[in-house]
């Protein structure tokens, strides 16, 4: 029943920066867990950021330092900002929502990122 819709994902050039949106329609923090994966040709999906009130913060040694995972309570909204982008960051960014009780998983329907090189 939760939606989460991301945003933001377009072409950039290496070494610059991007923000990644990803608004719910349930308060964000009533999550459990709230975060970002990505999923780039020929590779898994991949766990990118995350953030837990019980856990805290979890970045991926590839993008840490460069990525930040942060939330808007009032706009229902967490963002990943990107900076010094890569070539190998392009990938298919998807918001995810977990809820605690139940353990589901609500995702966003993706956004996609383009560094070029």
């Amino acid at each position: 029943q939760v939606q989460l819709v991301d945003s933001g994902g377009t072409l950039v050039q290496t070494g610059g920066s991007l923000r990644l949106s990803c608004t719910s329609s349930e308060s964000i923090s009533s999550f459990e867990r709230i975060g970002w994966f990505r999923q780039a040709p020929g590779k898994q999906r991949e766990l990118v950021a995350r953030v837990a009130l019980a856990s805290g913060l979890y970045y991926a040694d590839f993008v840490k330092g460069r990525f930040t995972i942060s939330r808007d309570g009032i706009k229902n909204t967490m963002y990943l900002q990107m900076n010094s982008l890569k070539p190998e960051d392009t990938a298919v960014y998807l918001c995810y929502a977990e809820q605690g009780g139940t353990g589901v998983s609500y995702w966003g329907q993706g956004t996609q990122v383009t560094v070029s090189s």
